[in-house]
């Protein structure tokens, strides 16, 4: 008689999401672009730049490759993007495809530590050497890439599982009546 065990697990079920968080652009911090003979050229994105900025269908990638890269997108709320002080702040939860499960482990090992971005500019502006990015029209796509323009960036992984999740949730409604308590004495 045949008898078979297997502690095989599906490809398709983590017990992990591919949870990863960073900056895909900073404000006010100059890059440089190149050189013509001697001569550098920077750009900078000022504070100002996301104000009316098209925020609505972006789409993540790995070094812009558009052609079969797609990590995750603001549309189904796989990607959030979100306007803060420091740039445009991002948190994605990557598509669970062989493509992504390799590209998470790199960013989890610290192997891809660094973002940009695809935009349409709206403004900008010249000054010396520097192009300032006034205002930009629409982000189109956020990559994680392996050699940035802008330094500045950053990536990595993040852990989130439903329980500290609804620890965190409980601590949060904890601090709030707290609050309250102490407003009202």
């Amino acid at each position: 008689m045949l008898e078979t065990r297997s502690a095989e697990e599906s490809v398709l079920e983590t017990k992990e999401d591919m949870l990863i968080a960073g900056y895909a652009l900073v404000f006010d911090s100059p890059t440089l672009i190149g050189s013509v003979n001697g001569a550098k050229y920077y750009e900078v994105i000022e504070k100002s730049a996301l104000d009316n900025c098209d925020l609505s269908d972006i789409v993540l990638r790995y070094n812009h490759d558009d052609k079969n890269t797609l990590l995750a997108r603001t549309s189904n709320n796989t990607l959030t993007v979100k306007a803060d002080d420091v740039g445009l702040y991002i948190e994605a939860a990557i598509a669970n495809t062989s493509t992504g499960r390799d590209i998470y482990e790199l960013i989890k090992r610290g192997d891809i530590s660094k973002m940009s971005f695809g935009f349409v500019v709206e403004k900008d502006s010249y000054k010396a050497n520097i192009r300032h990015i006034e205002s930009i029209k629409a982000i189109k796509e956020v990559s994680v890439v392996d050699f940035p323009a802008y330094d500045d960036t950053s990536v990595q992984a993040i852990y989130r599982n439903f329980d500290n999740a609804r620890i965190e949730a409980e601590t949060n409604q904890l601090r709030e009546a707290l609050k309250a308590v102490l407003l009202t004495d």
